[in-house]
């Protein structure tokens, strides 16, 4: 979603309450559990299963938790399988919502999500009424007391970056999809810290909300993200830093 850095802060405020639920490892174990399914066990030859092993030493989720999803994944050892889903819909406003779900039950899942769209005064839609809207991107969010925004722009720039974005006192870096595992891991190497680093889908353009509509738009945004099955929100809005941080204990 356009402001990737205004947003993250709040999500890595409530990662913590999350982490304490198990909400977190949850969600990684399945994408690891899945990508080695999917490309097999062997993190240099399946890419989207490194990206995962990488963001579950961030988060801190102990070895051993990691080496059984993935022999889960490969058969190694008994365990559920998922499948990947996609839900489409709009928020309050007209803001177009993509929903990225692993589940083992399509039908609960898809029952969960409407029912919060409904509640929040969204619906649901179609298959690719709004997917046309968002494109893959990797994402990084850089605070902007960890380094200097010309070394940052230098590196990230000769690194592949579409874009360095400065947003709220964070710096927001967009590249593309192949261009990401290496920027992240040049970002390492110069001892610069990262917020958040995910490959999102990314909206093409976005629509600005005034404060009643940012209120609904991220409690909707927010009551999806806690479902065990979803692994990724995206939506195609903007919310100014003023705003944000006049709303931000309202978000639960």
């Amino acid at each position: 979603m356009s402001g990737h850095s205004k947003w993250a802060t709040i999500k890595r405020k409530k990662a913590k309450v999350d982490a304490q639920r198990g909400k977190i490892f949850t969600k990684l174990i399945r994408e690891i559990l899945t990508s080695a399914r999917e490309g097999g066990g062997d993190q240099e030859n399946n890419a989207r299963l490194r990206t995962a092993v990488q963001s579950a030493r961030e988060s801190n989720m102990p070895y051993e938790n990691i080496e059984r999803a993935i022999k889960r994944g490969t058969g190694e050892l008994d365990g559920v399988s998922y499948e990947t889903a996609t839900f489409e819909g709009y928020a309050p406003g007209g803001i177009a919502i993509l929903v990225i779900t692993l589940t083992d039950n399509r039908n609960r899942t898809s029952s969960e999500i409407r029912h919060l769209f409904t509640r929040h005064g969204g619906h649901m839609t179609e298959p690719n009424s709004v997917s046309y809207m968002f494109e893959k991107k990797g994402v990084i969010v850089v605070e902007g007391t960890q380094t200097s925004e010309d070394k940052l722009f230098e590196l990230a720039l000769d690194n592949g970056a579409d874009d360095v974005r400065s947003e709220g006192g964070s710096f927001e870096i967009v590249c593309p999809p192949d261009a990401f595992e290496s920027l992240r891991a040049k970002l390492q190497e110069a001892k610069i810290p990262y917020q958040m680093a995910e490959l999102a889908l990314y909206p093409k353009t976005a629509v600005k909300l005034e404060r009643d509509a940012a209120v609904k738009v991220l409690k909707l945004v927010s009551s999806l993200e806690d479902l065990d099955d979803v692994q990724n929100v995206a939506g195609n809005f903007d919310i100014s830093d003023e705003i944000l941080k006049a709303i931000e204990g309202e978000l639960g």
